[in-house]
């Protein structure tokens, strides 16, 4: 049996934490307790995480600097032939000291492009260097590798109803637009690879949590059901469905 290989990007956060998780956990929980059938690799930022298994591989990647990105792809070659499944997890919504704009006049030049620089050109980045990983795994149409992005249901245009939040807006919506590209070029030259667009739900992580006073009840999700959500749904997806924008639930999204 070949052996499957996960990689989650920006696995400290709390739906990638999350992943990581409940993919080693699902291999733990394996009755054969074979875990030579499953590898998952994991990407840190700063400093590595105490959370460990037998199975599990951390790595150091800087998504805003595109040398760290080839290092990290250059180092999980060394361990492995072939991804199965590419997880982006990495998003910014706002810093220390900087909130999404709710007007016009909160623009501002530095935080617009780190949105950019985070939420849709990282993206391209990973899957330009992981690209070759990608090709090798033993995929079907039914069971495609899969190259997967959080995004957002505020980066769709028609669902716009309320305005506002300038930067991450735009950026989602450039990070959908970048993944229906990559999804048309990679069915050309990269069959059976499913490129997918994810909106995760709310969910109760840090990237959220100044805003969850707005959220309806019961529909702040803990990160384990989010994360869990979304790899059902990644699990149905076919290549036929690449370039799919969809939610935790695996609803479809008007771009």
């Amino acid at each position: 049996m070949s052996t499957k290989t996960y990689l989650i990007i920006g696995g400290t956060g709390g739906i990638g934490k999350a992943m990581v998780e409940q993919l080693v956990e699902s291999t733990a929980n394996n009755n054969d307790g074979d875990k030579d059938n499953l590898r998952v690799f994991a990407t840190y930022h700063k400093s590595v995480p105490d959370f460990a298994a037998d199975n599990l591989y951390w790595v150091p990647m800087d998504i805003c600097d595109e040398q760290s990105i080839k290092q990290a792809a250059d180092v999980i070659s060394q361990h492995t032939s072939h991804i199965d499944w590419l997880i982006n997890c990495a998003g910014l919504l706002h810093t220390a000291t900087q909130q999404p704009e709710k007007s016009l006049r909160q623009i501002e030049t530095d935080f617009f492009l780190m949105n950019m620089q985070v939420n849709a050109l990282a993206g391209l980045l990973i899957a330009k260097h992981f690209r070759p990983l990608l090709a090798k795994s033993e995929r079907s149409n039914d069971n495609p590798a899969v190259f997967a992005t959080i995004s957002a249901r505020v980066g769709s245009i028609s669902d716009n109803q309320l305005g506002g939040w300038y930067s991450y807006r735009m950026s989602k919506a450039a990070l959908n637009m970048g993944m229906k590209n990559l999804s048309i070029e990679w069915s050309r030259s990269l069959k059976d690879v499913c490129v997918v667009v994810m909106q995760p739900g709310t969910v109760n992580t840090q990237l959220s949590a100044p805003f969850q006073g707005n959220v309806a009840d019961g529909q702040l999700f803990s990160p384990a059901y989010s994360a869990e959500c979304l790899l059902e749904v990644l699990s149905r997806m076919t290549a036929a469905q690449s370039g799919s924008f969809v939610d935790w639930a695996g609803e479809s999204i008007p771009w």
